[in-house]
């Protein structure tokens, strides 16, 4: 009896992070649409500080040619 409920309580933990019983978005078509801008522009954001972070926004300084870079 005790492994049958805890394998209930264990599925019904599990189902409910995915967004079955409880829905993750509304069902309304235009709040559920507003709410995914807002979750693609928070992915948005984290890349942008994850990008400053290791200073990759920051321009290049190496030039677009080779250069000899010896006394001529």
């Amino acid at each position: 009896m005790r492994k049958w409920l805890l394998t209930v309580v264990t599925i019904c933990s599990l189902a409910s992070t995915t967004g079955c019983l409880l829905p993750i978005y509304s069902a309304d078509p235009a709040r559920r649409a507003q709410q995914l801008i807002y979750t693609s522009e928070n992915l948005r954001a984290m890349l942008d500080e994850w990008e400053r972070i290791w200073f990759l926004d920051q321009p290049s300084h190496l030039t677009p040619h080779s250069v000899h870079g010896g006394i001529i």
